[in-house]
């Protein structure tokens, strides 16, 4: 753990360093430098060019570091499966910035492709409404943090079906992993950030939360079946089995004898 803290702390600070470079060099881009072909001058296009490439490189550093600065924390909070989504989000976004800080300090024309992006983004929203929905309650779940992993809790909802115990068994981005006495159950993170959480009360008996059954070995007999050589349980209703011992060779009863105490 004490490695991922400082690993964390060396990308946070080499993320910030590397985004202050290039905000710096944004700035200079736009304010002195030019492409524009009306202008005879050199050095404004070369303050432009060199701009757009320490912009490529230091934003590009300072996105890869910040996102897995980012995962990294999340990683911390015992929400591994959470990490690799974020680090994805935070480096789309930081390589949209750097994408259009180069169209802009080069004077290339964005409106109409700013428009364009708003649309999808419109379309995309709405196509995935509930999918966002769950993603940003996910981050609500992380940062607030009402459970974590392996705690017992008490859920009380009703679109959940009321009250109810469980295990958290995982938690991700979308979905919250709980095992209940009746199996495991994968609940949207919107239906965990809507209902009252809370840990089992004092005094009630906790039931551990079932281990799945082992499957038979092959060649092992299936369950109920009698093992090799035993005997089968008599049928209901059938009554007892008898079972008849066999009579020794030349040890049976004697013609007209009969056993002591019979009646004459």
């Amino acid at each position: 753990m004490n490695a991922i803290v400082r690993g964390n702390r060396r990308h946070w600070v080499i993320g910030a360093v590397s985004g202050a470079i290039a905000l710096a060099a944004l700035v200079a881009g736009t304010t002195f430098g030019t492409v524009s072909p009306k202008t005879n001058a050199v050095d404004p296009k070369i303050i432009a060019w060199s701009s757009a490439a320490a912009i490529l490189v230091f934003g590009g550093l300072a996105t890869t570091r910040l996102a897995r600065a980012f995962s990294l924390g999340i990683f911390s909070r015992s929400i591994a499966a959470a990490g690799g989504a974020i680090r994805i989000i935070t480096g789309a976004v930081g390589i949209l910035f750097v994408v259009f800080s180069i169209l802009t300090v080069l004077k290339v024309n964005i409106d109409k492709l700013l428009v364009g992006v708003g649309l999808a983004g419109v379309v995309l929203g709405i196509a995935a409404q509930q999918s966002l929905g769950n993603i940003f309650a996910g981050l609500v779940l992380i940062t607030a943090r009402p459970f974590r992993v392996g705690d017992h809790i008490r859920i009380r909802s009703g679109a959940l079906g009321g009250i109810f115990d469980a295990w958290v068994r995982e938690m991700s981005l979308t979905y919250v992993t709980l095992q209940t006495v009746d199996g495991e159950l994968k609940v949207p993170n919107s239906g965990m950030l809507a209902a009252a959480v809370g840990p089992v009360p004092p005094g009630t008996p906790i039931t551990p939360p079932p281990v799945p059954a082992a499957t038979p070995a092959t060649g092992a007999p299936a369950t109920g079946a009698p093992a090799p050589g035993a005997t089968s349980p008599p049928a209901p209703g059938t009554g007892p089995a008898v079972v008849t011992a066999p009579a020794a060779s030349g040890a049976g009863t004697p013609a007209g004898s009969e056993p002591p105490g019979a009646p004459a």
